[in-house]
């Protein structure tokens, strides 16, 4: 199975599109968006040069279950998935941040603090922590939705007082964040898993603020296995965990960091099939559900048939 790395189809009705590091979305009209997850794959912000097969259909069906199971607390933007790898949805206007939500110091949270950092946007760090450690509540780091390049941090007052959110919206994010991580961590605890740390987006549709994109995918996420979490914090053990950060942990070892001058390592056909396995993997574990690879010999034809078919209803 080949990875699809990029589309470009020409819908009725379509007015842009636009390519994201990892999906391709289509407007169609003033009212809807057609995302297509592609198998690119990022890391630091940056393309990597070889897509994952499967990829795209994992990240896909992922959020679409928990779309389904979190839309009880906030509307979403999604109305059908009409490909494994596609979702139709409204076109809501986003917000320019990305709510980053931690339970555990781990990541770039714990990068920061190692470097002898004791405030992340805002939020001031216990003293004495160490790697993986639970925070005695989850911390809502946000950063900005950049169009290239890499998010920065910032914190509840810069986005404020800069007019990036008001505050009474702000305060609605907020909320709506802490309350769909924590139907996470009770879904992945249900899994023996734990929802380590996420991030959502939000926009507007009509006045009413919508959750959009991706929730709870390997790729906007973070898990770690609840077997074994305890003790691997005691003896100072990396813990066994289900998410990109294995990528992350790969291209640092090969000397990359999303820096200037710096050259991705080789991605052979073993490490590509590595990380796809690794991908469906915690799609099994997170979901509880067989991944059924949707095998095809021309996928574009299949996305475009399926789009269009929805699109004539």
């Amino acid at each position: 199975m080949k990875a699809l790395t990029g589309t470009d189809f020409k819908f009725p009705g379509q007015v842009s599109k636009y390519t994201g590091k990892v999906r391709d979305v289509y407007s169609i009209g003033d009212d809807y968006l057609i995302m297509v997850a592609t198998d690119r794959i990022s890391a630091f912000d940056v393309v990597l040069p070889k897509g994952i097969p499967f990829k795209g259909q994992v990240l896909n069906q992922i959020a679409e279950k928990f779309l389904d199971a979190t839309s009880d607390i906030i509307p979403n933007w999604k109305i059908a998935a009409v490909d494994p790898m596609v979702t139709v949805g409204y076109r809501c206007e986003p917000f320019k941040v990305e709510m980053v939500i931690r339970g555990y110091l781990t990541g770039h949270a714990w990068r920061e603090y190692a470097a002898g950092k004791r405030t992340l946007c805002g939020e001031v760090l216990p003293e004495g922590m160490v790697e993986n450690q639970k925070f005695p509540k989850p911390i809502i780091t946000p950063t900005t939705k950049a169009d290239a390049g890499h998010d920065q941090d910032i914190s509840k007052e810069e986005i404020i007082a800069q007019g990036i959110v008001s505050r009474e919206d702000y305060e609605q994010l907020e909320a709506y964040t802490q309350a769909l991580y924590k139907r996470g961590c009770e879904m992945a605890a249900e899994k023996g898993l734990i929802l380590v740390d996420t991030k959502y987006e939000f926009g507007k549709r009509d006045g009413k603020i919508i959750l959009m994109d991706e929730i709870h995918t390997p790729d906007s996420s973070r898990y770690f296995y609840s077997e074994g979490y305890e003790e691997r914090l005691a003896k100072g053990e990396r813990q066994k965990q289900l998410s990109k950060e294995f990528v992350r942990e790969w291209l640092m070892a090969g000397g990359f960091q999303g820096q200037e001058g710096q050259k991705v390592p080789e991605m052979t056909d073993e490490v590509v099939s590595g990380i796809t396995a690794r991908y469906i993997e915690l799609y099994e574990h997170v979901t509880g559900e067989k991944f059924d690879a949707t095998e095809c010999d021309d996928v574009l034809a299949r996305i475009e048939s399926n789009i269009n078919a929805f699109l004539q209803k």
